[in-house]
């Protein structure tokens, strides 16, 4: 069917007929998935708050091997909310790591994580987590390497000031009143708790369900816009952006559009797996859905947070160095899967069933719910249980923040607030005053 014709179809009447298979669609990917996301925020949640990184952050000061090392190491053990790296990762520069080596820790962020891992074998198939990994340690030496030259001199020098001046300007609002909220009497550093008790639990249960709350819209996004495309776009409409049937020049081609995609989809972090999915299954190829899956970090919305980071020329810098190695490294681990063989030969043609059965997949969502509620449990009485020392709850997002290592906070008559990102700790500010104009 040609795009023309699938407009007039649309004009004569199978607009809601569209509108609710496509809806299916996304409730029965969220299905398929519902355990993994499960076991992978619960994974990240355990790692974030028993793993210590306080020792491998202090030693970011360049970028050579060790370093990009432990930059890789420390993102991967890191929450995988794109805002919440990108914010992270501009902490770490403010506070003297290189520049690069801060780009790597974003990076590793939201694509050596475990959870993304699990959601991919979930819905494309273990060859696309084998490559996401093989291919992010890709993308990372090609960072290195391509960021030495490109993401140095001047502009990172006077983006280094104007972090320096922005800090200045608002250091009015990084000032300890005494009141501070979820403080306790002891204090212990996070992410050193140990591996037992219920604190220590509790404080692992409350980054998983605080990461679920922070990257909720994105996740719902992304099973909407997959359910539309896998259901309401025509195959002919993908043709237009990916080419086929042209050898390696299909292959270079489709790697270099993927993130352009995700440029212009709006999605980020764990939410654009779906899509990923909707996309391998209308055509793209092998190295373009890798592409893809990377370029989360150049969504419109954090390519204008770089600018405000970073200056308009140096957030420009970073969007052609980011696509160019994401491309790369998507086209590199086609090649090398190609030649092992392990690219699948097939697409399915749906990519979840049409109807609910009583399947592996039920059991293990019906056992992850259980575990979900207790994980829910401690989260909400997680001051009963001892934990949260060193931790603070971000008022808008919902993600949980170290206290030490908080992008920013803000003082006010009832307390301190921390904050995960520039981004909520402003719109907490425009809350805040718009309140205040109200009464």
């Amino acid at each position: 069917m040609s795009i023309t014709s699938h407009a007039l179809a649309l004009a004569s009447g199978t607009v809601p007929h569209d509108i609710g298979a496509s809806l299916r669609e996304s409730f029965f990917m969220f299905w398929d998935t519902l355990w993994a996301l499960v076991a992978g925020f619960t994974l990240s949640g355990a790692v974030q708050a028993f793993v210590p990184r306080e020792a491998l952050r202090a030693k970011l000061g360049d970028h050579r091997p060790s370093a990009v090392t432990r930059a890789s190491v420390v993102g991967a053990l890191s929450s995988s909310c794109s805002y919440a790296a990108s914010a992270m990762a501009k902490s770490l520069f403010a506070k003297g790591a290189d520049f690069v080596t801060s780009m790597i820790f974003m990076f590793a962020s939201t694509n050596l994580v475990v959870e993304l891992g699990i959601v991919l074998v979930v819905l494309i198939g273990w060859q696309f987590v084998a490559a996401q990994y093989v291919g992010g340690i890709i993308m990372i030496v090609l960072l290195a390497l391509v960021g030495g030259v490109f993401l140095t001199g001047r502009l990172v020098a006077s983006a280094r000031v104007k972090l320096d001046a922005d800090h200045h300007q608002g250091s009015g609002h990084v000032h300890s009143t005494g009141h501070e909220q979820g403080t306790h009497a002891r204090r212990k550093q996070p992410g050193q708790t140990p591996v037992r008790g219920k604190a220590g639990w509790a404080d692992a249960a409350t980054y998983t369900i605080a990461d679920l709350t922070m990257l909720r819209r994105e996740m719902i996004i992304g099973f909407l816009a997959a359910g539309f495309l896998a259901v309401a776009v025509p195959t002919a409409f993908w043709h237009a952006f990916f080419v086929s049937g042209h050898g390696i020049w299909t292959s270079i081609e489709n790697a270099v559009v993927g993130p352009f995609i995700a440029l212009i989809s709006f999605v980020c972090s764990i939410g654009n797996v779906p899509l990923a999915a909707a996309l391998w299954k209308d055509g793209i190829s092998f190295g373009g859905v890798i592409s893809f899956i990377f370029a989360d970090l150049i969504a419109l919305p954090l390519v204008l947070i770089y600018r405000k980071f970073y200056g308009g020329r140096l957030a420009l810098r970073m969007l052609v160095v980011f696509w160019a190695v994401m491309a790369a490294a998507g086209l590199v681990t086609e090649l090398m899967f190609s030649a092992a063989g392990l690219v699948p030969a097939r697409r399915a043609v749906r990519i979840v069933p049409e109807h609910l059965t009583w399947n592996y997949t039920t059991v293990l969502n019906i056992i992850f719910l259980l575990v979900f509620a207790v994980l829910y449990y401690m989260y909400r009485n997680r001051d009963k249980l001892g934990a949260g020392d060193g931790y603070a709850i971000d008022p808008v997002c919902g993600m949980q923040v170290e206290k030490s290592a908080a992008p920013r906070q803000s003082v006010t008559k009832d307390g301190t607030y921390w904050f995960c990102s520039d981004r909520c700790c402003e719109r907490f500010a425009r809350s805040r005053a718009s309140l205040s104009g109200r009464d």
